[in-house]
């Protein structure tokens, strides 16, 4: 215990983290210390310093009786007869002053956080803009936090979803790797809620999230942290993805394909592919939609190379390549099909 209080700075100091963490969540609440915990449940209820001096409504048993005899305290309860005290209120009572007191053991069950999460939030008045509604999500995703904290785990992605009046919108949000920190969820959610139109206002808001990943506690390093500018290059990903849309950030990767423009497909952003493919010729660094040319526009400078290929996919080539100067000294690959020149990329 006396370890906890050092890392926090002290008993108050933990108080008032704990306060503020409550009110961030939106839920007010009195906090009291004691040895016992139904001691620091009467205390928190009573608000005051010594437990014989709080009023015998903090035990929520027989208030009504005590008060009729006269018993406004829980010191003037104590000195009442035990006996006498169980055979008219019950042994319930007598059992609360013990274990409050410490004369009887008090176990508790511990409390094992949920394996999904699931939160609604009703909203004070009907939101008509998208961006506006960040403002009570930021409750829900650090409600979200606490749970992964305690679980130590962390998530790829969450769902808002938007509550109207016979509605609702679906707002998907996707991370990069595993995370539990709000700010980081929220600034994703933030571009998402920029791209939305609100086609009828919104009323209240569920945040829901699952499938949680084990996410533990990482120490930095001394002479730089690789695994932290990997997580850079995550957050930076996923926020592209979140205003962008997914689809439009990828990886590349070559496919064995004689044909440019088919020489390539997508991968996720830091997936390894395995397969290497060197094409026969030179290839350029900067490949084009093919734009027609006349034969007085360039230079051939070497070639041809001829690709005769996809026959099985109905996108049959026939061409000749050259590499070739243009009038502005670019390097640049042509080919020729059917008769006509076609410009198809620039070299480095």
């Amino acid at each position: 215990m006396q370890g906890s209080l050092r890392l926090y700075g002290g008993l108050e100091a933990l108080h008032q983290r704990l306060a503020a963490g409550l009110i961030t969540l939106g839920f007010p609440a009195t906090i009291a210390a004691a040895s016992t915990p139904r001691a620091a449940l009467w205390l928190s209820r009573g608000a005051g310093e010594a437990l014989e001096a709080l009023p015998v409504e903090v035990t929520q048993l027989d208030v009504e009786f005590f008060r009729s005899i006269g018993v406004s305290t829980l010191g003037e309860l104590l000195q009442l007869p035990r006996d006498g005290l169980a055979q008219r209120c019950g042994a319930q009572v007598a059992v609360a002053l013990d274990r409050a007191f410490g004369a009887l053991p008090e176990p508790r069950a511990f409390f094992a956080p949920p394996q999904s999460f699931s939160a609604g939030l009703e909203l004070p008045a009907e939101v008509t803009h998208a961006e506006a509604l960040l403002f009570g999500a930021r409750r829900l995703l650090v409600q979200l936090e606490g749970l992964l904290t305690a679980r130590q785990a962390g998530v790829r992605g969450f769902t808002l979803v938007l509550l109207h009046e016979d509605a609702s919108t679906t707002v998907e949000v996707g991370l990069a790797s595993p995370a539990r920190e709000a700010e980081r969820m929220a600034q994703l959610l933030r571009e998402r809620l920029g791209n939305l139109v609100l086609a009828q206002p919104v009323a209240a808001m569920r945040l829901e999230a699952g499938d949680f990943a084990p996410l533990p506690g990482r120490s930095g390093g001394m002479f730089g942290d690789a695994a932290g500018e990997a997580e850079d290059w995550a957050r930076l990903l996923e926020r592209l993805r979140a205003r962008l849309g997914h689809e439009a950030v990828c990886g590349l990767a070559v496919q064995p394909d004689h044909r440019p423009e088919h020489a390539w497909r997508r991968i996720e952003p830091g997936e390894w592919d395995p397969r290497e493919w060197q094409a026969p010729g030179p290839r350029p660094s900067w490949l084009l939609a093919p734009k027609k040319l006349t034969e007085g526009q360039f230079t051939p400078l070497a070639g041809p190379e001829r690709i005769e290929s996809g026959w099985w996919d109905g996108d049959d080539a026939k061409r000749d390549y050259f590499v070739a100067r243009l009038p502005n000294a670019s390097l640049a690959w042509v080919y020729r099909e059917e008769g006509e020149w076609f410009l198809h990329g620039f070299f480095a």
